[in-house]
């Protein structure tokens, strides 16, 4: 599957993708993201390879103009209720993005989002999509409400990442934002 905007292609990854992204996750800005920090270009390679089989819900964010991977966006279904049992519809969506800090104020990450929503909402059957971001990444906030996600609540010591300097863990608050299909299509209108 390709997704296409003005400026970008988000498209699945490929191998030839290891050197842009081990750019942005030698050194990841958000503790979400120190689970995926990759140490060498020999992790990015191998990481690539992880990454080649899904072509529905992982996308590289790449500039048209050079064919750069300057970041990612994924979103995997879910049932939306955990005590939900496997046969359950699934029809919520939790994305994570993340973008190479060189190409930060461009816009890319708010159409690179929008356009992945859009996918979501009209091609995967999303009927709700909701985000987690730490609070004090503000960025992310903004971009959340840019695309119309109301902030939902606050989550106060809600999860670790990374431990503090006693090696005890070091809990984030952590606000969610969500958006319902129906609010989509109403903004869409607009």
């Amino acid at each position: 599957m390709i997704i296409e905007t003005e400026r970008l292609i988000l498209r699945p990854f490929l191998e030839s993708d290891a050197e842009d992204v081990f750019e942005y996750l030698h050194q990841p800005l958000v503790n979400c993201f120190k689970c995926m920090k990759l140490d060498t270009i020999e992790d990015a390679k191998k990481e690539m390879k992880n990454r080649i089989g899904e072509t529905e819900y992982y996308f590289a964010i790449v500039l048209k103009e050079s064919e750069k991977v300057i970041g990612e966006i994924d979103a995997f279904p879910e049932s939306g209720e955990p005590h939900q049992d496997e046969n359950s519809v699934k029809d919520t969506f939790s994305p994570c993005w993340m973008l190479n800090q060189d190409y930060f104020g461009q816009g890319y990450a708010y159409e690179a989002a929008r356009a992945f929503f859009d996918y979501l909402f009209k091609e995967k059957g999303a009927r709700r999509i909701y985000a987690y971001t730490e609070d004090y990444n503000k960025s992310s906030q903004h971009l959340c409400e840019k695309l119309g996600m109301r902030q939902e609540g606050l989550f106060k010591e809600f999860i670790s990442f990374v431990n503090n300097p006693d090696g005890t863990p070091r809990y984030e608050n952590t606000y969610q934002y969500a958006i319902l299909k129906k609010e989509w299509e109403m903004m869409s209108k607009e």
